[in-house]
C-alpha cells in the first residue's frame, strides 16, 4: 500500500521546489535506472534483493505472501527467482501452482505465476479470502510492505503504523512454518523498539535491516524475524 505524506507548504512556489528537487533525485537514482534495465516496477525490488542475498530467503518450492504487494516489484522479484529455480513448469491450480500470492488495496497489473487478492488486509472478509488461497498450505515466507496514509500526527501515524505491523505478525503466527520468516517494513518513531520487541516475542532472530536501495533520507528500515518460537 502507498504512503501518503501531508506536509503543509508555505507557498506554491516551495511546493513547486519540493516536487522538482524530488522529480530530480527520483530520475538521477541509480536504483530507479536499474530498475527501468531490468524491467522491475520500482526500485523497492533492490530493497528486498539486498535482505534476501543477506539472509538467503527465498528458496526452491517455497509458498510466499506479498502484503502491500502493489505495483508488483516484490512479487516480481520473488517469482523471478522462485521460476529461475524450478524445475518443473507451474500447474493451474492451487497456491503451489504460483508459489506467490500477493494482496493490495490498490489494483496491481497481473504478474505471471502471482495470484492477486485486491482488497484491505484490515478487514476480515479479505484476510478469509487469503486465508482460503492458501488451502490449508503453510507459507515460506511473509513480506509486508504495506503503510498507511500518513496524517503529519505522530501519535496517530505511529498507530496506525503499529496495527498493520501487528496484523502482519498475527497472520504470520497463524500460517508461516516454524522455521518460516517474516521482512515487514517499518518506520522509526516512537512506536519502534516495541515493535522490535513484539517481533521479539513471536520470533527465534530478529534482524534489522537499512537497504542500501532505501533512500537515506527516509525513515523506512525492515524488521525480518527467523523462526517461530513455540507458543
Amino acid at each position: 500500500m502507498g504512503t501518503l505524506r501531508t506536509t503543509r507548504m508555505k507557498s506554491s512556489k516551495s511546493t513547486g521546489k519540493v516536487n522538482r528537487a524530488w522529480l530530480h533525485d527520483h530520475v538521477n537514482d541509480p536504483y530507479v535506472k536499474l530498475a527501468q534495465k531490468e524491467g522491475y516496477r520500482a526500485r523497492a525490488a533492490y530493497k528486498l534483493m539486498e535482505i534476501d542475498e543477506a539472509l538467503h530467503l527465498i528458496r526452491p518450492g517455497q509458498l510466499v505472501v506479498d502484503l502491500g504487494s502493489s505495483p508488483g516489484a516484490w512479487s516480481q522479484y520473488v517469482q523471478r527467482k522462485l521460476a529461475a529455480s524450478s524445475p518443473h513448469p507451474a500447474h493451474s491450480d492451487g497456491p503451489g501452482a504460483d508459489q506467490v500470492i500477493a494482496l493490495d488495496l490498490l489494483p496491481m497489473e497481473p504478474i505471471s505465476g502471482v495470484r492477486f487478492i485486491q482488497g484491505d488486509f484490515r478487514s476480515d472478509e479479505v484476510l478469509e479470502q487469503l486465508s482460503a488461497a492458501l488451502q490449508g498450505q503453510k507459507v515460506d515466507l511473509v513480506l509486508s510492505d504495506m503503510a498507511p496514509n500518513l496524517t503529519g500526527v505522530s501519535v496517530t501515524d505511529a498507530a496506525r503504523v503499529s496495527l498493520l505491523i501487528e496484523l502482519a505478525l498475527a497472520f504470520a503466527q497463524s500460517h508461516l512454518h516454524p522455521d518460516g520468516a517474516l521482512v515487514a517494513k517499518v518506520f522509526h518513531s516512537a512506536a519502534y523498539e516495541d515493535l522490535y520487541r513484539q517481533f521479539s516475542d513471536v520470533f527465534k532472530v530478529v534482524r534489522r535491516f537499512k537497504p542500501k536501495a532505501s533512500r537515506d533520507r527516509s525513515a523506512e528500515t525492515f524488521l525480518v524475524g527467523l523462526g517461530l518460537r513455540p507458543v
